[in-house]
């Protein structure tokens, strides 16, 4: 069948006409008329079959076959993809050389050769560079010594007769000299941004340079930052180590690894800026106390100091330069301004990638022994100028659940270069007031902490962001209270007429009377029960008891309490040793009390109330916060999200805390420029 089907398609070729639209390059005759080509090979078969020669007729079918069936060069519709993909893949993309390094190679007759001998080959178009100053032939070099690298890093390491990183690292070399070089001998200027060859060239450039910092032999992704003599194919480099735009010392981190070699699970979105360099993650050290480490984004840079003459010599010079996202967003290279590349995501999901921190939100619910000491705790090291953006989480919570919104906050440029994000971590269980005491000073400790002499201003502008329990806290931080907690369980002048020890009265004024923080400035609620949770009822309650173990001072102190009680006759909700579930009753007079007080003068508020499904807000619930308990009337603010009560995740939550921040830094800015201050 297919040698017949084939003899049909030839027939076709020699009798079916042609018209005038036929591609160029093939032959084209008027129509009805066969072309020249096929007019000789009809009258060649006729000839040969009076001739009766089999090995005619034989070699005639052939070259009917060659002649009609297909041509040796010509074009035929595609797939977009395969077409694009004939047109843009390169040795990043593809493991194969792209169309301007596969036509250097035909240049020069090195397809094979470069098969067989890669070094040979590399050899040729090294004297090639320092003869002729192609730069074409430099971004050549630079995709054959990365395809290189990839194809030995993908062989076991045992049975390498070379070193990959020697590769990786000249890839790097030859991308950096395509890309910067701007010697006057050099053929052409360096590559704009329009040129195909300009991201690609940047591609290899980086996830060389990363490629190059790993140990031999690692299939880790950890980088090694180190100065020295490096091997390359051809001859060696030397290279200086700094870090000029890194403000941190290297001996309080572990390790680095290179971002480049690690996929990201369970965020959204993997934040990135394009740009020149090896993104890597800096973890430091592990704390102690908390058994954590913190991870830091980095770039590291290669900048020679050698051009393309020195390529032939074999003898090159450079640096190694490590530099902070958090510090800079640009990079000087030979004359010009580059943008960093940096990922900010990566680090997030490193440090989480444990599953104890997912566990740490219940632990601390149910012990009285913490974790993790309560405490702000930064999330990269303290860097002056920075507004701080403070995140209170909720019940059974912990800082985890605030990664999605942290994460797409980092990538906006204004915030990443304004911002610094810490994070509140206690034990949920306790009563509120109790975890909002502990705030407060936690806060306190922090900026003594950092700015012993007080010069940071924006150290005093800062954010609070607080989540369902974490909002009542919050607004502790920003609240005038007076005696006006007091006062929902006392009669005024009952809290004078006890005969209390002066440590019991410091206690009872210590929880019960509030004044606000004057470095904070704004406020954000989310899904906060700010007249309490409706599930928070008696059962709830009861169960509280059972599992929550108080801290033990606090728990002594508010038993010897308790025996006034009978006497102040105090309502049965502050009677017994209070657990964060029982100050969160809609029936807990204090927290109704605390409702009704508006923000300190100064401070804005903002309040967004998640509600399920489409009906009035007004008489919506999120699953565990009714709408008129999470309303409040002293905010500037307030935004409905469709959601159920954790919506810290959610795109539109998100989106207003963004603005908020947004707000906020202009606010600050406005009142820098006003005349007068």
């Amino acid at each position: 069948m297919p040698k017949i089907a084939c003899t049909k398609v030839c027939e076709n070729a020699i009798a079916t006409p042609r018209s005038r639209g036929d591609v160029a390059g093939h032959d084209s005759t008027m129509p009805g008329t066969p072309s020249p080509r096929t007019a000789w090979l009809s009258s060649a078969l006729q000839s040969g079959l009076g001739a009766t020669s089999p090995r005619l007729l034989i070699a005639a079918g052939a070259f009917a076959v060659l002649a009609g069936c297909s041509a040796p060069i010509g074009t035929e519709q595609a797939k977009f993809e395969d077409v694009y993909k004939q047109i843009h893949d390169n040795s990043v993309l593809a493991g194969e050389p792209s169309r301007e390094t596969r036509s250097a190679l035909h240049r020069f007759e090195q397809q094979e050769e470069f098969r067989k001998s890669p070094d040979t080959a590399l050899a040729l178009l090294r004297r090639e560079v320092g003869e002729n100053h192609e730069r074409g032939l430099l971004f050549a070099l630079a995709e054959l010594n990365f395809l290189i690298g990839e194809r030995l890093r993908a062989r076991d390491p045992a049975a390498r007769e070379h070193d990959a990183r020697d590769y990786y690292l000249a890839a790097a070399v030859y991308a950096w000299l395509f890309l910067f070089d701007a010697s006057p001998e050099m053929d052409e200027a360096p590559p704009g941004a329009f040129d195909h060859r300009f991201r690609v060239a940047c591609d290899i450039y980086n996830y060389g340079l990363g490629r190059a910092l790993n140990d031999r032999g690692d299939v880790s992704a950890r980088a090694r930052l180190a100065g020295g003599e490096r091997r390359i194919p051809g001859g060696r480099i030397t290279l200086e180590f700094g870090q000029p735009g890194f403000p941190w010392p290297l001996g309080e981190f572990d390790h680095f690894a290179v971002a480049d070699q690690l996929l990201v699970r369970g965020l959204t979105a993997r934040n990135r800026q394009s740009g020149i360099g090896a993104t890597l993650v800096g973890l430091t050290r592990v704390d102690d106390a908390t058994g954590f480490a913190r991870a830091v984004p980095c770039t590291v840079v290669l900048r020679l100091d050698s051009r393309v003459d020195d390529v032939a010599a074999g003898t090159l010079r450079g640096s190694l330069e490590l530099h902070s996202p958090f510090d800079q967003s640009t990079v000087e290279m030979a004359g010009r301004v580059a943008p960093l590349e940096t990922d900010t995501t990566v680090p997030t999901a490193y440090v989480l990638n444990q599953a104890y921190v997912w566990k740490l939100g219940m632990l601390q619910f149910l012990s009285s022994e913490e974790r993790i000491p309560t405490d702000v705790y930064l999330t990269q090291p303290y860097r002056p100028g920075r507004i701080p953006i403070v995140f209170v989480h909720g019940t059974f919570s912990s800082p985890v659940w605030w990664a999605e919104m942290a994460n797409a906050l980092g990538s906006d440029p204004v915030l990443s270069r304004r911002c610094q994000f810490w994070y509140f971590i206690y034990n949920s269980g306790n009563p509120v007031m109790y975890s909002a005491v502990e705030l407060r000073e936690s806060l306190r400790r922090k900026l003594a902490e950092l700015d012993p002499g007080g010069t940071d201003a924006a150290l005093r502008q800062m954010v609070v962001v607080g989540h369902s329990q974490g909002g009542l806290l919050t607004k502790l931080t920003a609240t005038n209270t007076g005696d006006r907690l007091l006062h929902a369980v006392l009669t005024p002048g009952q809290l004078a007429s006890l005969d209390l020890a002066p440590e019991q009265e410091q206690f009872i004024r210590r929880y019960g009377v509030f004044e606000a923080l004057p470095f904070v400035r704004r406020v954000v609620f989310i899904s906060t029960p700010h007249r309490g949770s409706y599930v928070a009822n008696r059962f709830v309650q009861t169960l509280a008891h059972k599992v929550v173990a108080l801290p033990e001072r606090f728990a002594d102190t508010t038993r010897e309490l308790a025996g006034k009680s009978e006497v102040l006759d105090l309502p049965r909700e502050v009677r017994s040793s209070p657990t964060s579930l029982d100050s969160m009753r809609p029936d807990n007079p204090a927290l109704l009390a605390l409702a009704e007080i508006p923000l300190a003068p100064g401070v804005a508020g903002h309040s967004i109330i998640a509600v399920r499904g489409d009906g009035d807000p007004k008489e919506g619930k999120d699953g565990l916060v009714a709408y008129p308990s999470a309303h409040l009337d002293c905010v500037e603010s307030e935004y409905i999200v469709r959601s159920g009560h954790s919506c810290q995740d959610k795109p539109p939550t998100i989106e207003e805390v963004l603005r908020i921040l947004r707000e906020h830094i202009r606010s600050i800015d406005g009142a820098r420029e006003a005349p007068g201050s």
